[in-house]
């Protein structure tokens, strides 16, 4: 098929959300009642493009001129080929199922229109970002989406903390994407051009330093945009917009640009670079998983797994294997979605239709025994839960261990240390089990906690909701991925893994774990009181606050300020016990030595000077004493002096 024949498409793709995004938010409320089947059947029409103009066997590239800088000539490039494919796929059928949710769970809103609008936006922005075939139109794009998503977590605006989340996600992001810009800059100055094509044959003349640098910076937006540490603050408390809002940009597409972008630049990334995308990762994989083992509201959980989750994408990538990063981002997306969505139909199930002080919809201990109530939520939820904890049979298996096994392989290169990092994601995934099997007990099992609030009636959603998170769940099974259970198969290979390493034990040793981490949660929950954890037992305790405990406070009042706090406490410790004890000592060893130095001057020193003195003295004394002017002692004098020097005569 001809370059020229895929102009259509792309501004299909382009056009069809943004005409959407146009249309609804000029319609008004008066769109309201028709928004959501209006933005599903747009969205649904490029899924259709998608699919119809998918060519998995070529790349296709578009260049159009947009400016003339001097000599330079910069184009706005658009790409397509295996990869975008994939992702256009995976953007657009997520997001109608969303919005195909959306209609029921959004019901009654005054302002659905607007609502349905700002997905059409973050369509069209992400959707950008899939066909950029050069950096600054991924860039350009890239911004886009950060407004989108400002847009969408500050919805319901009238929620104080809602502005806030979407304030510190723009916020965070724009840090990263500072890093992001210098990169594409320092790359444009370097080789002249950011067409991904043009800057695949001009790095091999750069330095490995500035390449290093180069990707470093660009890997900054990554930072941002996936959430990794230290930027990672901002995805939790995106959860204060609506639930599908989660289940689209925080969950399945917004974040995974972060990885779209590394898998992009795959090919400049040095050993270096990705040793610190490595150490980045993994920081933030066992960070994101601690969290969710100690969070109780059932969305945040699931958003510090997303953080984990994407840590685990990230040690991927840097482990020189963008193919396996990508494989699980696909899993992921599907699970995860699911996951998000049936979040809100627990919460959709569980909330009053008037607000009852004391109780919090989202929170996991006001839940419980939820299964008999919502048993296709139940089933939906467990399947996407346990495909997200890693149990064999379901997608979550197959991705997972395509990342451990490329670990050790990794490893092996690099020597028995570089094997802590792979061993670090078999323990991840184990923590992964252990808080998803809290989560679907306190949500699902035990006792009905929420029986002590008689306005609360437990009732399942209605079909346009739990069909899309049947779907879902159906695809997260293993068959979607490869004809194999227990090893990744054909999709790998389609992603252009040709030489893909298959790790008997691996398969043994994380099943092994995860089923060991299940049955420690389920050990745990069971024995322990869940309202135990309430608030630290002792005043001891709440004052207690380690650097952990500071980074996970994510209050609106605290968040900028902990971090900060936490530095100044340190400080002041070591002004404390450091400076000041040293100054103290050199204060105590020069009064000491001033002593010291005293003493030596008033008696060895003055003392010296004394005895030359009293010497000086006596002799001028004895001086004096011979002459006195009397006659007789200048004869003894005279005859002493003969007597001597006859004495001197003889002996010499």
């Amino acid at each position: 098929m001809p370059e020229t024949a895929y102009i259509l498409p792309a501004c299909l793709l382009l056009g069809l959300p943004f005409a959407g995004f146009l249309l609804l938010w000029l319609g008004g409320k008066g769109l309201n009642h028709v928004a959501g089947w209006m933005g599903a059947a747009l969205t649904a029409a490029g899924l259709a493009v998608s699919l119809i103009y998918a060519d998995l066997e070529a790349t296709h590239t578009l260049h159009f001129n947009w400016a003339v800088i001097g000599k330079t000539s910069i184009e706005i490039a658009l790409r397509f080929d295996r990869l975008t494919c994939l992702m256009l796929t995976v953007v657009h059928f997520v997001a109608l199922l969303v919005q195909l949710y959306s209609t029921a769970y959004m019901h009654g809103d005054r302002a659905l229109h607007r609502y349905f609008a700002f997905i059409q936006l973050f369509l069209f922005s992400m959707i950008g970002i899939v066909l950029s075939g050069s950096l600054i139109v991924m860039y350009i794009f890239w911004e886009l989406v950060g407004l989108s998503s400002y847009l969408l977590i500050s919805f319901w605006y009238f929620r104080p903390r809602a502005v806030w989340a979407a304030q510190k996600a723009f916020v965070l992001n724009r840090i990263g994407d500072a890093a992001f810009l210098s990169g594409i800059l320092l790359l444009f100055y370097y080789t002249g051009s950011t067409d991904f094509e043009v800057i695949s044959e001009e790095i091999t003349a750069l330095d490995p330093m500035i390449l290093t640098g180069i990707g470093l910076c660009l890997f900054g937006g990554c930072v941002g945009k996936s959430a990794q540490f230290p930027l990672s603050g901002w995805l939790p408390d995106a959860m204060e917009g609506p639930t599908p809002v989660s289940a689209l940009i925080h969950a399945a597409t917004m974040v995974a640009a972060g990885i779209f972008l590394l898998a992009r630049i795959a090919f400049l990334l040095t050993p270096h670079a990705q040793l610190v995308i490595i150490l980045i990762g993994t920081i933030t994989m066992l960070t994101g998983a601690v969290q969710a083992v100690r969070a109780w509201d059932i969305k945040r959980v699931l958003a510090y797994s997303t953080m984990s989750q994407l840590g685990l994408m990230v040690v991927a990538v840097g482990f020189g294997s963008w193919e396996t990063a990508i494989f699980h981002l696909t899993t992921h997306a599907f699970f995860k979605a699911g996951l998000f969505l049936s979040a809100g139909s627990v919460i959709h199930a569980v909330t009053p239709a008037d607000p009852v002080a004391g109780f919090d919809p989202q929170d996991m201990r006001t839940m419980g025994g939820l299964r008999r109530a919502l048993p296709i939520t139940f089933i939906c939820f467990a399947v996407c839960a346990a495909a997200l904890a890693g149990l064999p049979l379901f997608s979550g298996f197959l991705s997972k261990d395509a990342i451990i096994t490329e670990g050790f392989l990794w490893a092996e290169k690099y020597g028995a240390a570089a094997y802590i990092f792979p061993i670090l994601v078999i323990f991840s995934a184990g923590l992964t089990a252990y808080y998803m099997t809290r989560q679907v007990w306190l949500v699902f099992f035990g006792e009905k906690r929420f029986t002590t609030f008689p306005s609360v009636h437990a009732h399942e959603s209605p079909a346009v909701m739990w069909l899309p998170m049947a779907l879902l769940a159906a695809l997260s099974f293993f068959i979607w991925f490869s004809w194999n259970p227990f090893a990744a198969g054909w999709f790998l290979e389609w992603l252009g893994l040709d030489e893909a390493v298959h790790l008997g034990w691996i398969p043994v040793v994380a099943t092994l774990t995860t089923i060991v981490s299940i049955l420690l949660a389920y050990r745990e929950i069971t024995a322990a009181d869940p309202f135990s954890l309430h608030a630290p037992a002792t005043e001891k305790a709440a004052r207690k606050r380690t650097m952990f405990n500071c980074l996970r406070d994510y209050s609106s009042e605290h968040y900028f300020i902990a971090p900060f706090s936490w530095i100044a406490g340190r400080l002041q410790k070591l002004e404390k016990r450091g400076i000041d004890a040293f100054v103290d000592f050199v204060g105590r060893g020069a009064v000491v030595l001033a002593h010291m130095i005293a003493t030596f001057d008033k008696y060895i020193v003055d003392g010296a000077v004394t005895l030359t003195v009293a010497a000086i003295r006596s002799s001028g004394q004895v001086a004096r004493s011979i002459q006195n002017g009397r006659i007789q002692s200048y004869y003894i004098a005279t005859a002493l002096g003969v007597f001597l020097l006859i004495l001197w005569l003889v002996v010499a």
